[in-house]
């Protein structure tokens, strides 16, 4: 069965649905982009993504096409349309169609480009990963220097994701001047005794959604939460590692470069904190 698709205020087959081969998202990457989970039919965190959404657009001084309202009737239209039950909703906003190929930014009116769609994944709460754990490799972090902005730029995580399947893992944590920065598409955090460290925010690592709210939680669990950088060394001599992203929540990390982590299975820190988190953002989804 096909899906419905939503692009530029139509709900329309997925079959059916074009966009522009000047659209700038389609020659530059000029645009942004958010997924958020479903689950029960719900949507998770959904007003983080509005913020972050808002925020990306405003940083590529991009005009948001809809209020927080309207982004949620969309969404909801899109889960009833699609019977989604668990699953994601990605949307993604360019500058726009100018008609033409230039590298200057087109008219500040012209209209952005809207384009959402579902991805039903039942289950995804429960992925069987989340009793055995991630294993990682490490990779030169060769990306540019907005990594804060969710941008469409992901040509890159998207190699470091390919090496870690050639290398017969689950993902990459890229490395910056010695540091981990993040996974291809999560943040990432280790711990050691009751301290769970991660990266702080600054325009090297995405402004993570889930990252938030799973802090926010461990704070309020009575967990010491320390941001700063760390090696991948200090990474290999911890008790635990994880990583969190909106479809993946809190994920465990068991080995990185081929060195166990503490036992070799997930640890007590990250599977509270999936726990916890799961529950929270359930009672909350809308």
């Amino acid at each position: 069965m096909s899906r419905i698709v939503h692009v530029n205020g139509e709900f329309l087959p997925e079959a059916e649905a074009k966009v522009s081969v000047f659209d700038r998202g389609f020659l530059m990457a000029d645009g942004v982009y958010e997924v958020t989970s479903v689950l029960g039919g719900k949507l998770i965190d959904f007003a983080g993504h509005c913020v972050r959404l808002a925020r990306s657009l405003g940083e590529l001084e991009m005009t948001n096409p809809h209020t927080e309202a309207e982004w949620l009737a969309l969404h909801r239209d899109l889960v009833a349309k699609n019977d989604i039950v668990d699953g994601m909703i990605y949307l993604q906003v360019t500058r726009g169609n100018p008609g033409d190929r230039d590298f200057a930014y087109p008219a500040a009116d012209l209209p952005p480009t809207v384009v959402m769609f579902t991805q039903s994944k039942p289950g995804l709460a429960d992925s069987p990963a989340a009793k055995t754990g991630w294993k990682v490799i490490s990779v030169p972090d060769i990306r540019w220097g907005r990594r804060d902005i969710k941008t469409v730029q992901l040509l890159y995580p998207s190699m470091a994701k390919m090496a870690a399947k050639k290398a017969g893992v689950d993902d990459a944590w890229l490395e910056q001047d010695g540091f981990v920065t993040e996974g291809t598409s999560n943040n990432a955090y280790i711990v050691k005794g009751n301290r769970i460290i991660t990266r702080a925010l600054s325009s090297d690592i995405l402004h993570g959604i889930t990252r938030a709210a799973v802090l926010r939680f461990a704070v309020e669990a009575q967990m010491e939460v320390v941001e700063r950088s760390f090696t991948l060394t200090e990474a290999q001599e911890a008790d635990e590692a994880f990583i969190t992203s909106a479809s993946a929540f809190v994920m465990p990390v068991v080995e990185i470069d081929g060195k166990a982590l503490g036992l070799g299975k997930p640890g007590p820190v990250a599977a509270r904190l999936r726990e916890i988190y799961l529950d929270e953002m359930r009672k909350a989804a809308v």
